[in-house]
C-alpha cells in the first residue's frame, strides 16, 4: 500500500477519530498498537473473508458470556454454532435457529428484569450468531446496530451486494460484546481485552495482504 494509511482510510468512511489516531502509523504499526476492536472489526468487514470476519466477532462475543446466568446456554450455543459455521461445519438453517434461541434469551432475561449483562449477552449472542447467515433480515437487524455484539459477523456473511449498506453499522458495533458486559466504565478495558482476540483471529499479516489486495 503507497497511499498514506489516514488518507486510505478517510476514503473508506473511518470516523475521524480513528483518522487522527492513525497520524503516522503504518497499517503493521497501527494494527499492533489499536485498542479500539470496533475499529479493527470496522476495517476487517471491509476488506476480509466473511467467515474470518465472523470467527473473530464471536470471539468477542464470548467476552459477554461470564453475564449469562448459569443453566442458560442458549447464548452460548447460538455463538459456537456461527463458529461451526464459519468453519463449514453447519448450514444457515441451524444458525437460524441458534439465532431465534439466542434471541429468546434475551427476550427472557429482559421481561423477567434479570441481570441487564445477561439480557446483553443474549443479545449478543444472537446478533453474533445472526450474521453468519444470509437468513437473517438485514434490515431488522441494523435498526438494532448500537446494541450487537456481532453486527460484524452479518457484514461478513452477507452474500449479496445489498447487504453492504449495513456492513459500517456491522463492523462498528460488533466490538459492543464489550458494552454488553461491562457498560461506560470499563468499556475501555473491554475493547482492549477485545482488540487482542481481534489479532488473534486476525494476524497482522492477514488485514496488511487485504488491504494491498484491495
Amino acid at each position: 500500500m503507497t497511499r498514506a494509511l489516514p488518507s486510505v482510510l478517510a476514503e473508506m468512511g473511518a470516523c475521524r477519530e480513528a483518522v487522527a489516531w492513525v497520524g503516522t502509523r503504518t497499517l503493521t504499526e497501527a494494527w499492533a498498537q489499536c485498542e479500539r476492536a470496533d475499529w479493527m472489526l470496522w476495517l476487517a468487514a471491509k476488506v476480509l473473508d466473511r467467515k474470518l470476519l465472523v470467527l473473530a466477532a464471536c470471539a468477542c462475543a464470548r467476552t459477554a458470556l461470564v453475564h449469562v446466568p448459569p443453566g442458560e446456554d442458549r447464548p452460548l450455543r447460538a455463538i459456537e454454532t456461527a463458529e461451526r459455521w464459519a468453519r463449514g461445519e453447519a448450514t444457515e438453517e441451524e444458525v437460524g435457529v441458534a439465532v431465534d434461541d439466542a434471541y429468546a434469551a434475551y427476550a427472557a432475561a429482559a421481561a423477567a428484569y434479570a441481570a441487564a449483562h445477561a439480557a446483553d449477552a443474549a443479545y449478543a449472542a444472537a446478533y453474533a450468531t445472526a450474521y453468519a447467515t444470509d437468513a437473517v433480515h438485514a434490515a431488522a437487524h441494523a435498526a438494532y446496530a448500537a446494541y450487537a455484539a456481532a453486527h460484524a459477523a452479518y457484514a461478513a456473511a452477507a452474500a449479496h451486494a445489498a447487504h453492504a449498506a449495513y456492513a459500517a453499522y456491522a463492523a462498528y458495533a460488533a466490538a459492543h460484546a464489550a458494552y454488553a458486559a461491562a457498560y461506560a466504565a470499563t468499556r475501555a478495558a473491554s475493547l482492549r481485552s477485545q482488540a487482542d482476540l481481534v489479532r488473534r483471529e486476525i494476524p497482522v499479516e492477514v488485514i496488511v495482504a487485504a488491504m494491498e489486495a484491495k
